[in-house]
C-alpha cells in the first residue's frame, strides 16, 4: 500500500522537479504532439463544407487570420505558465488565471475550460462512432451499389468506446500521454492525407463542382437566411478549430524545466499551428475544389468518395483510432482537477490518497488508486451515456466551442498579459488588444447564433435510438 504523498517528496533527489513533483520529462516533440492531436481532429474534413458557405476569398483569409489570432494569443498564455512572483508553476488555465487576474474570472474560467473539456469528450464518443458505422455503409455500398439503404447502428461501438476508455482512463496523468498523443498524430496526418488525395484525384478527373469567389449561391444553393447562418456557423467552426487554449497551461506542465517551458511552447505552438494550417488549408481549399457549394459536412463519413472503399475504411479507422487517443488529452484535466479537489478536502481518506501495487498480465507492476478506478470509470460511463442519449450533441459541441472560444483563445490570455506587461491604458498596444478582444467577441456571437440555429434543425430531426441511414 503506496499513498500518493510519496510522489512528492523533495527526498527523491534527482527524481523530482522544482516544486517537488515528480520530475517532467516533455520535449518540444512531445508538446507538439499533444498540440497537433488536440487541434486536428475530424474537423479538418469538414473544412471543405466552411469554404464552400464562405467562398475562396473569406474563406482562406479566415483560415490564416484565425491561425495567427490562436498562435499570438497561445504565446501570452504560455508566458503565464510561472507566476508573477516568485515563479512558481501553475500547473492549470484556473491557476494561471487566479495567479494574474483573481477573483470572479478563476470561477468564470473554469466552467468556460471544464465544460468544454466534458463537451469535448462527449462528442469524441459520437464522432468515432460515426466513423466506425461509416466503415460498415462503405463496405455495404461497395457490395449493393451507391444508392443502397445502408442503416447501421452506432451504438455498440459507442460503447466498446467507452470500454476502452474506461482502460486508458487509468494512465495516472498528462504526463504518461506522449505515446498516445504521437501515435493520435500520426493518425490524424494519415486520414487527413487521404481526404487530400482523394480530393485531388477528385480535381484531376474533372468532375468537380461549382465554386464561386463567395461560396454558395443565394436562390440557387440557398436561401437568404441559410447563407447568413450557415456563414456565421463555418466561421465559429474555423475560429474554434485551432483553439487548443483549454489544454495548452496543461501540456506545458509537462516539460522539462531546461530549456525555460514557455519557449519551448512557443516553439511547440509553432511548429502545431503552422502544421495544422497546412494541412486545413489543403484539406479544405482541395476539398472546395473537388465538392464545389455542395459540399458535404465530412467527406468521409458523409460520403462525398466511395471508392476504393478499403481506403474509406482505412481513413475512417485512422479517425476513429485518433478520437480515442484524443479522448485522453481533453478528459485528463477533468480527472485531475476532480481528484486534487478530493485529495486537498480528504486527505486522510484512504480509498482517495492510497495506491495499491498490483502485478498485471503484459504491464508487469502497477499501481491502482480506488478511487482514480471508481471515478474516472463513472465519468466514461456517463459521457458515453449521454452520448448514446443525445446523437446530435455534435451540434451542441459547435455551440459550446463558439461560446468558450472567446474566454478561453482571446480574453484570458489579453487581460493577463496586459497585467504581466503593465501595458498602459488607451496606449496603441492596449487599444491595439482590445479591438482584437471585441473583433473575437462578435465572431464567437455570431457563430453562437449560427450553431443555436443548427442545433434546432438537428432537434427537429431527432429521432431516439435510431440507426444511422
Amino acid at each position: 500500500m503506496k499513498s500518493l504523498d510519496t510522489e512528492h517528496n523533495p527526498s527523491a533527489g534527482n527524481n523530482v522537479d522544482d516544486d517537488g513533483k515528480e520530475k517532467r520529462t516533455g520535449t518540444l516533440m512531445t508538446a507538439s504532439a499533444h498540440i497537433i492531436t488536440a487541434v486536428i481532429g475530424s474537423g479538418v474534413l469538414s473544412l471543405a463544407w466552411a469554404i464552400a458557405q464562405l467562398g475562396w476569398v473569406a474563406g482562406t483569409v479566415i483560415l490564416v487570420t484565425f491561425a495567427i489570432i490562436n498562435y499570438y494569443t497561445s504565446t501570452m498564455l504560455a508566458d503565464c505558465y510561472r507566476s508573477p512572483d516568485a515563479g512558481t508553476r501553475n500547473y492549470t488555465y484556473m491557476d494561471v488565471v487566479r495567479a494574474y487576474l483573481g477573483g470572479r474570472k478563476v470561477q468564470l474560467c473554469g466552467l468556460a475550460q471544464y465544460g468544454s473539456l466534458v463537451g469535448v469528450t462527449i462528442g469524441f464518443t459520437i464522432t468515432a462512432s460515426i466513423s466506425l458505422v461509416a466503415i460498415g455503409k462503405a463496405n455495404c455500398f461497395h457490395d449493393k451499389g451507391h444508392g443502397a439503404k445502408c442503416s447501421v447502428s452506432n451504438y455498440p461501438y459507442m460503447a466498446t468506446f467507452g470500454i476502452i476508455q474506461i482502460i486508458l482512463s487509468q494512465i495516472p496523468n498528462f504526463h504518461k500521454l506522449s505515446f498516445l498523443s504521437i501515435f493520435a498524430a500520426i493518425m490524424s496526418f494519415s486520414y487527413a492525407s487521404i481526404g487530400i488525395g482523394l480530393s485531388i484525384a477528385t480535381v484531376a478527373s474533372g468532375k468537380v463542382g461549382k465554386t464561386t469567389l463567395t461560396g454558395t449561391v443565394v436562390g440557387v444553393d440557398v436561401n437568404a437566411s441559410d447563407k447568413i447562418w450557415k456563414s456565421f456557423q463555418a466561421t465559429g467552426d474555423i475560429a474554434s478549430s485551432y483553439a487548443y487554449s483549454i489544454v495548452l497551461v496543461e501540456i506545458q506542465d509537462t516539460l522539462r524545466s531546461s530549456p525555460p517551458e514557455n519557449k519551448v511552447m512557443k516553439k511547440a505552438s509553432l511548429a502545431g499551428v503552422s502544421t495544422t494550417t497546412v494541412f486545413y488549408i489543403l484539406c479544405g481549399c482541395i476539398g472546395y475544389a473537388a465538392f464545389g457549394n455542395n459540399a458535404p459536412g465530412d467527406f468521409l463519413t458523409d460520403f462525398g468518395f466511395y471508392e476504393p472503399y478499403w481506403l474509406i475504411d482505412f481513413a475512417n479507422a485512422c479517425i476513429a483510432l485518433h478520437l480515442i487517443a484524443a479522448y485522453q488529452v481533453f478528459a485528463q484535466p477533468i480527472f485531475q482537477f476532480v481528484e486534487s479537489k478530493c485529495n486537498k478536502k480528504w486527505p486522510e481518506s484512504n480509498f482517495i490518497t492510497n495506491e495499491h501495487l498490483m502485478n498485471l498480465p503484459l504491464l508487469g507492476k502497477y499501481r491502482i488508486n480506488l478511487f482514480r478506478l471508481v471515478w474516472r470509470t463513472g465519468y466514461v460511463i456517463l459521457t458515453t451515456v449521454v452520448a448514446m442519449i443525445f446523437p446530435f450533441f455534435n451540434a451542441i459541441l459547435g455551440l459550446i466551442g463558439a461560446v468558450s472560444f472567446w474566454p478561453l483563445t482571446v480574453y484570458f490570455p489579453v487581460e493577463m498579459h496586459i497585467s504581466q506587461k503593465n501595458v498602459k491604458q488607451y496606449s496603441l498596444r492596449w487599444i491595439g488588444l482590445q479591438l482584437l478582444v471585441l473583433l473575437c467577441l462578435i465572431v464567437s456571437l455570431l457563430a453562437a447564433t449560427g450553431s443555436i440555429v443548427g442545433l434546432i434543425t438537428s432537434v427537429k430531426a431527432y429521432k431516439p435510438f435510431h440507426n444511422l441511414d
